[in-house]
């Protein structure tokens, strides 16, 4: 069976967002890494439900809590900051799909909230889904 990609429908809009976000703590996104990075074969994003500035030592602090609670190690390639997300809906999923918006042409044409990403390489036995499988999935955490 091969994996399909997930087709978009269509995005939340602003209001839609902002309404979906409402008591969501953070998402954690897992995907598989390009086949080049064997060490940590896993793509993470975290999006934390926050649009403020957080200074490093924070950040650091929240890091290590994903790490050590979903049993993360050796993380790579780490980029964390203020990003824009948007929310792709789709038939073949229960909750909307987080996007990390890159694109400068993606950013003007898709509706999105500012979040604060995490975005890493690292390895992890919890999420053989994007290790082995080569699937990605995403799960939402609510306050």
């Amino acid at each position: 069976m091969k994996a399909q990609s997930i087709k978009t429908e269509q995005y939340l809009n602003p209001q839609q967002i902002k309404e979906h976000l409402k008591n969501v703590e953070y998402i954690i996104m897992a995907a598989p890494a390009p086949d080049k990075f064997k060490e940590t074969p896993i793509h993470f994003t975290i999006f934390l439900n926050t649009a403020e500035e957080m200074p490093k030592d924070i950040q650091d602090a929240v890091l290590q809590k994903f790490l050590q609670e979903h049993k993360i190690g050796k993380p790579a390639e780490l980029m964390s900051q203020l990003m824009p997300v948007g929310f792709a809906l789709s038939k073949a999923q229960d909750t909307p799909m987080p996007m990390l918006l890159v694109k400068p042409q993606d950013q003007k044409t898709i509706p999105h909230a500012v979040m604060h990403v995490m975005d890493f390489l690292a390895d992890s036995q919890e999420f053989d889904e994007a290790k082995i499988k080569n699937l990605t999935g995403w799960s939402y955490s609510y306050e």
